[in-house]
């Protein structure tokens, strides 16, 4: 008999969301990964490494929506893709509107118009904590709105975790971390420098030492 999804976990291909489907897999809550291409420049590299580095029992079910229209034309440099060899980036020129409300929104209809009970999100105690819809207070009130508005309970289960914290239990799951991708300024190679990319490395430095201890 199929196994009954009961929730939804937005994915990208990067380190947290991935380690989050497989910390999933390993409670053995059942979901559906959803994808939303929202016009990023790496948007195709990004699916195809959430679909080459999800678990094998749910590669084939991901979901991907098409968000592209509400950001097209954006100056973000997470739309707009910058010449890394010529075009200086600011931490204000990778902010894109709402992206985190509309991200949200967009999981939590998409679970309950499928009868899903539960939306899981990735996002962690990261150098991203201080904007204002990726702090504590924000999900937190976003996710009571969204819950007394409808039915379904956006969790975050790495929500305190540090980035080194999730690369520790991705390595202990087994994820393969070497396959993931999160940089905000290249799609095709991570560029080492971007917010995404320096906090990754700081977290994969020495960690197979440290975990061996």
């Amino acid at each position: 008999m199929e196994e009954t999804r009961h929730a939804v976990l937005l994915c990208s291909g990067g380190l947290d969301s991935t380690t989050l489907a497989f910390w999933l897999e390993e409670q053995r809550i059942h979901f559906i990964p959803l994808f939303l291409n929202y016009g990023q420049h790496c948007a195709a590299t990004e699916f195809a490494t959430a679909k080459a580095v999800l678990p094998e029992a749910v590669r084939n079910e991901i979901v991907s929506i098409n968000i592209s229209g509400v950001y097209k034309g954006s100056s973000s440099r997470l739309i707009t893709e910058a010449n890394l060899w010529g075009d200086p980036v600011m931490d204000a020129d990778l902010y894109l509107p709402y992206r985190n409300l509309v991200f949200l929104c967009i999981g939590s209809a998409y679970a309950q118009a499928h009868e899903l009970r539960y939306l899981y999100a990735a996002f962690i105690n990261s150098n991203h904590a201080k904007e204002i819809d990726c702090s504590a207070e924000f999900f937190a009130r976003l996710g009571k709105l969204l819950l007394e508005y409808g039915s379904v309970e956006v969790l975050m289960p790495f929500r305190d975790f540090s980035k080194r914290r999730v690369a520790e239990l991705a390595l202990r799951l087994g994820v393969p971390i070497g396959g993931t991708f999160s940089c905000q300024v290249s799609s095709t190679i991570p560029c080492g420098a971007c917010p995404n990319c320096v906090e990754r490395l700081a977290a994969l430095c020495g960690l197979g030492d440290t975990c061996a201890e």
